[in-house]
């Protein structure tokens, strides 16, 4: 699997557990090292902003793309490689799976669970190939999964979620895959 580029949605707030801000920087500074260009929301809170200084502390290149309606809310990100700033949520989704080539969701609340599924539903329904990796830092996932399993096993999936989603534990078992 080639990838220049990849697509991590996260949480606009740390979270509780300090190992979801651990991760968020080892992920940032992987791909900086791997010359993997991040692209992600355009925030400068939260989880959104902790791997993007991250990657731009090691290097890296970082795309954010943000759409006007949360400049405010999500406080865009001023010191990285490119902002872009969209007309609403929609096109911000649509260019970023755009201009990704796999994605890679880490902890985070509704937004980051909407941009998972649509990202599955949209590979699915092949409008996209593109591989989804699920960062489970600290078993936050765990839930998710089982009820992901729960789907599978009454039967509401049309084929097995791990051709389309990899979960994974740290930061660097996602580069045994790429």
């Amino acid at each position: 699997m080639l990838i220049k580029s990849i697509a991590v949605f996260c949480g606009s707030k740390t979270g509780k557990n300090p190992v979801f801000i651990k991760h968020a920087e080892e992920v940032g500074k992987l791909l900086a090292e791997k010359n993997i260009t991040l692209i992600y929301g355009g925030g400068n809170v939260g989880i959104m902003s902790v791997i993007a200084n991250a990657a731009m502390q090691h290097g890296g290149k970082v795309i954010g793309i943000i759409p006007k309606l949360l400049l405010e809310w999500e406080r865009q990100h001023e010191q990285i490689t490119e902002l872009i700033v969209t007309e609403d949520m929609h096109d911000r989704k649509k260019i970023i799976y755009e201009r990704c080539d796999a994605a890679l969701i880490l902890p985070g609340g509704f937004g980051t669970l909407d941009e998972l599924f649509e990202m599955v539903t949209w590979n699915q329904l092949s409008i996209h190939d593109k591989h989804i990796f699920i960062l489970n830092s600290g078993g936050f996932y765990n839930y998710l999964i089982m009820h992901i399993e729960q789907m599978k096993a009454e039967h509401f999936l049309y084929n097995e979620a791990e051709k389309r989603v990899t979960v994974i534990n740290d930061p660097t078992e996602l580069f045994s895959w790429l």
